[in-house]
């Protein structure tokens, strides 16, 4: 028969100067040779050989907080579970979280998102955006916290900082920052649901949008200013962009590989796409006048729009369109990814233009699975029709105000 112990007691504990004191069920507190007295549990593992864990010192560790370590202990057995096991996993968290900065969590997610890109799940323009958006302002704002106890407050502060220098792109660094975390839970690095509440990180903005010309007194300062614009590669770009409507990184990117002037179609690859399918441009005869005459400064290089002498990339920069928008006075009037909206209203409101059309156009995605793949393989007469409807409308305007845009 097994000998009974008789439960500890607080004043027992302090008293007593015997090396072991036991409290039954395998609970012990033992003094060590310097002086500190720390709980040990001894058991049987699931495998049947005797083992024993520390539960902590005492008096930080007290009697009721040892003997709520040992029931849970002893819980974990009748599951057939080892809790030297779990003890050392639960170290090995801990470690893990405390290595795990926002820093390096951050350049995991990057890291999952190339992934992305190559198995062609995620645009390569999309990736961009996001190395941009994390490594220039999340990781400054954020790098030394730990991602393990990073609180809402403390992200809420990194994303209104952004907000005061880049209001679009704090929009997208909150998304990200929600991202990044449910990737660190997802990976233990943080503790399961401790989600992020961003909600009220950012001012409802009072704009309906990104600023864009959709009258057509509007449009037509904005085809005047962009033909007389006198950087040639640049104001060639922007006319592209006001021609096809194509997002602007995509036009600054546009390779001869992907263009059969020939045919006056414009294959864009599904890694440039921000749903990740290819997507077929119709041009209109005046936007194939702007890429022929590009051939003078680019036919036998990749990209269609060479950089400018100062930038360091192989074709012309994004921000070059941006810049020279700014530059002709459209500062808060009017952006490059306007030229979508611009070209969405007015077709609608002016051109008749059916919406199924457009969104084709735009290559927005459908919600419904049979409805995408049906506009993909359709409206290619509408498409051919509307593009040539809009150059000769946007042609038009140019004419009115005296000044018929070059190509």
């Amino acid at each position: 028969m097994s000998r009974t112990v008789a439960p500890l007691t607080d004043t027992e504990i302090r008293k007593s100067k015997r090396e072991r004191l036991f409290d039954g069920g395998g609970l012990m507190l033992e003094r060590t040779e310097s002086g500190a007295r720390i709980w040990r549990l001894r058991y049987m593992r699931p495998s049947g050989a005797r083992n024993r864990i520390s539960l902590g010192a005492y008096p930080e560790v007290s009697l009721a907080e040892a003997r709520k370590h040992r029931d849970r202990v002893r819980a974990m057995l009748r599951k057939g579970l080892d809790p030297a096991n779990a003890q050392r996993d639960q170290k090995e968290a801990e470690r893990k979280q405390a290595a795990a900065t926002f820093a390096v969590v951050a350049e995991q997610w990057l890291d999952m998102k190339e992934a992305e890109v190559k198995g062609n799940t995620l645009s390569e323009a999309t990736l961009r955006k996001a190395r941009l958006v994390v490594r220039s302002y999340l990781i400054p704002e954020l790098r030394q916290r730990l991602i393990a106890t990073l609180t809402s407050r403390q992200a809420t502060e990194a994303v209104e900082k952004i907000a005061s220098k880049s209001p679009s792109l704090a929009v997208k660094a909150r998304q990200y920052l929600v991202s990044i975390v449910d990737y660190a839970i997802g990976k233990e690095l943080r503790e399961e649901g401790r989600t992020l509440s961003l909600r009220r990180a950012l001012k409802k903005s009072k704009s309906a949008g990104l600023p864009a010309a959709t009258e057509p007194a509007e449009i037509k300062v904005l085809v005047v200013a962009i033909d007389a614009y006198p950087t040639p590669v640049t104001r060639a770009a922007l006319k592209l962009n006001m021609l096809t409507a194509v997002r602007p990184s995509i036009v600054a990117e546009a390779e001869w590989v992907e263009i059969d002037l020939d045919h006056a179609e414009w294959k864009i690859p599904g890694s440039k796409m921000k749903m990740g399918e290819e997507h077929k441009v119709y041009l209109s005869t005046q936007a194939v006048a702007v890429l022929r005459d590009m051939k003078v400064y680019s036919e036998k290089k990749r990209y269609v729009f060479p950089p400018l002498a100062r930038q360091k990339t192989e074709h012309l920069h994004r921000d070059s369109l941006s810049k020279a928008l700014r530059d002709m006075g459209f500062r808060g009037k009017h952006v490059t990814h306007g030229f979508r909206a611009m070209f969405r209203t007015a077709g609608r409101e002016r051109l008749g233009l059916a919406i199924d059309v457009l969104e084709a156009i735009l290559a927005h995605g459908s919600k419904n699975e049979v409805d995408q793949a049906y506009n993909r393989a359709s409206f290619i007469d509408q498409r051919q029709d509307a593009m040539q409807r809009w150059a000769d409308y946007l042609e038009g305007l140019g004419t009115e105000a005296g000044s018929a845009p070059r190509p």
